[in-house]
């Protein structure tokens, strides 16, 4: 057993998922003499997708993972769980002997019973009150008649401070790494965690740019209630930030009912960027279409979304005050693409470019559109318009 604590801690140092800790706990109980059935670590979540996960390993199974959303059917699966039965009663530690009718039964036991098992424990640990994240809970299941022991039962206690502080430490990596890519995008919230974190750190790059810019917004906020403006807009959102991630782009900023995302040159060949920006908007325009035909046929509002398309160099990088930067993109080229997108009502055309990104392509979808005095912009700019037909 102290061999046991010990590598739990090395572990919390080194482990890098619940999955692997709990891929070397089951074999080293199962060394220990503990008759398992099946092993379990879960912990609960504030990923935005899901409310809480477990990892479990059995034997002949391996290690397995399930995660329960936060929609109705993932609270009644949780009010469903020992767990649950714990909190709700104000518990850090629950046995039961299976198979069991009694009133304190749950779905799972059902499952477990049909593998075989015959003995039920889970213990509970807190973590302090700072993150959302409360605490893991560790069960296991035994397929011996006679259960686990009152020796195997104290182990338990034993080693679960060290489990509870491993898992402590990795679930709070994961927080800030899967909760940075979610508010700031994947590749921006790799080179924060990497150490770009000054203000004016950060490089300049080429890229391609995407502008999007849902329509007529602000007129709604006058007819409809917040709610119902807040859900048309993440809808909208949702249709048009698919296809950019999709098509390799970074989010970096949501404003208001605008969308900024870049597509960084590859291997100094801005055509495959461009490429990759054209295909996220012709995606994104036609997903929005398609929201719109559904929201229409329900009698409700309807948001077009303009989009502008732009390719040159942007600083990529940390700006804003000492204690609150912002990691995203600015540069002539930013400017520019913002500006393009409020001539779209102009030209009649949902999707702009400008002369160099169409260039780039070296594409027939493009047509000159006429040269445009744009706000900010000391020279006129010649725009182009989509007019090509995109096989889907």
């Amino acid at each position: 057993m102290r061999n046991l604590v010990d590598w739990l801690i090395a572990q919390g140092i080194s482990s890098g998922s619940i999955e692997q800790i709990m891929e070397g706990l089951g074999p080293r109980l199962l060394a220990l003499g503990y008759p398992i059935a099946r092993a379990s670590i879960a912990m609960p979540s504030i990923d935005p997708m899901q409310r809480g996960y477990s990892v479990a390993w059995a034997p002949d199974l391996g290690v397995s993972i399930d995660s329960q959303g936060h929609d109705d059917a993932g609270q009644a699966m949780f009010e469903r769980s020992p767990i649950f039965h714990l909190l709700a009663n104000d518990l850090l530690y629950g046995r039961w002997r299976l198979p069991t009718d009694g009133p304190d039964t749950f779905p799972l036991f059902d499952d477990l019973a049909a593998l075989g098992a015959t003995d039920y424990v889970i213990r509970l640990a807190e973590f302090p009150g700072e993150i959302a994240i409360g605490g893991v809970g560790f069960s296991l299941a035994a397929n011996a008649v006679e259960g686990f022991s009152d020796e195997q039962i104290a182990g338990i206690a034993q080693f679960m401070p060290a489990l509870a502080l491993a898992c402590y430490r990795v679930a709070t990596t994961r927080l800030a790494t899967d909760m940075l890519a979610v508010y700031t995008g994947t590749r921006t919230s790799g080179r924060i965690l990497s150490g770009q974190t000054r203000r004016g750190d950060g490089t300049s790059i080429d890229a391609a740019i995407l502008f999007a810019d849902l329509k007529n917004f602000t007129s709604l906020n006058e007819r409809w209630p917040a709610e119902r403006i807040i859900g048309w807009l993440n809808e909208h959102f949702e249709a048009i930030a698919g296809p950019v991630e999709a098509c390799g782009g970074e989010i970096l900023k949501f404003m208001g009912d605008s969308l900024l995302a870049i597509f960084p040159s590859e291997l100094d060949d801005p055509s495959a960027a461009c490429g990759r920006a054209l295909s996220a908007a012709l995606d994104a325009v036609k997903g929005n279409e398609e929201l719109n035909a559904s929201r229409a046929a329900l009698g409700e509002s309807q948001l077009l979304v303009d989009v502008a398309l732009h390719v040159g160099e942007v600083f990529y990088g940390n700006i804003g005050a000492s204690r609150r930067l912002d990691f995203t993109a600015i540069g002539r080229a930013v400017n520019e693409v913002a500006r393009i997108e409020k001539i779209a009502d102009v030209v009649e055309c949902s999707v702009l470019a400008s002369a160099p990104f169409a260039a780039t392509l070296a594409t027939i979808g493009f047509e000159s559109a006429g040269y445009f005095k744009l706000k900010g912009v000391e020279e006129p700019m010649e725009v182009y318009a989509w007019k090509g037909i995109v096989e889907h």
